[in-house]
């Protein structure tokens, strides 16, 4: 009878996983570190410290991980619950931003700029309200005065791709007219999707509706395109890109807006921005390009 002998580190390999378990088991002091993070419920924290567990503990990474997919998908469902049983007045945010200057002496000049939005996000549904004011008066002359109320709907059917809505009132005399409305309604899918860039783009028939300072009034179909992009550049710093167009039979359309801000608090922002839009027919003007500057101070509740 021959006996065969198997080397030990082979036995070891041969052992079911349940037998070599003690080996990939997480040390106690990790566990609580992560369980810990978890707790406090900072999703950066609960990254920063799962990385370092990680790397520390490589033999135990799945189970880390797990723990922080757990974590995931309970503030998931925590999150979807509050959103169903809160009505629609709730879960609002949104951010007020307002600029100017006053002047006097040998000349009398006063500017202000102010925007407000106010977005409630939901499970699949995004409602975006938002407004904005431009007014400058110099030597009793208005040289410019805008003003823009929206509600945008989003119906996201995918992580990426969504479905959206505008209705949107504009008047600007200092391009010649008095009331613009639209609607439009179209598709759109995030490009990037990251934590450092988002880009976004969406298309889709349009219909305006202008009532001129000087003339009839006038409705237009035409289509619609715009785009989103955010860029955190650093904890405190986001660069922003936004921008629309509209092509009709005889009229083109197309403003942008780019921005840089900068937090001061969690709260509290300043931003510097970069405002064109071009109207490619204006009764009241021979420049079809206008473009604005500002620094604003912004709140975010």
């Amino acid at each position: 009878m021959r006996i065969m002998l198997i080397p030990f580190p082979l036995l070891i390999a041969a052992l079911p996983s349940a037998a070599r378990a003690d080996d990939a088991l997480l040390p106690p002091a990790v566990r609580e570190m992560m369980e810990a993070a978890i707790a406090n419920g900072n999703e950066t924290d609960i990254a920063t410290v799962a990385k370092i567990a990680k790397q520390t503990n490589p033999a135990s990474a799945d189970e880390i991980q797990q723990m922080v997919n757990r974590w995931k998908e309970r503030t998931k469902e925590t999150r979807n619950m509050v959103i169903r049983e809160a009505a629609f007045t709730d879960l609002w945010t949104g951010r007020i931003e307002a600029g100017g200057f006053r002047s006097t002496g040998s000349t009398s000049e006063l500017g202000i700029t102010a925007a407000a939005t106010a977005t409630r996000t939901g499970i699949q549904w995004t409602h975006k309200l938002s407004a904005t004011a431009d007014y400058r008066r110099a030597n009793g002359v208005t040289s410019r005065e805008r003003y823009t109320a929206g509600y945008e709907p989003r119906y996201e059917f995918d992580p990426r791709g969504f479905a959206y809505g505008l209705a949107q009132f504009e008047r600007d005399t200092s391009i010649g007219y008095d009331e613009r409305y639209t609607l439009s309604a179209g598709v759109g899918y995030k490009l990037i999707l990251s934590k450092p860039v988002d880009l976004s783009a969406d298309i889709g028939p349009s219909v305006r509706h202008a009532k001129y300072v000087i003339g009839p009034r006038e409705t237009k179909l035409g289509v619609r395109g715009s785009m989103a992009l955010a860029w955190r550049a650093a904890p405190a710093v986001t660069v922003k890109q936004t921008a629309s167009a509209y092509a009709e039979s005889d009229v083109v359309t197309f403003n942008t807006l780019t921005s840089l801000e900068t937090k001061v608090t969690s709260r509290w922002s300043t931003a510097l921005s970069y405002n064109v839009q071009y109207e490619s027919e204006t009764l009241l003007s021979d420049r079809n390009l206008n473009t604005l500057s500002r620094l604003t101070l912004t709140y975010d509740f």
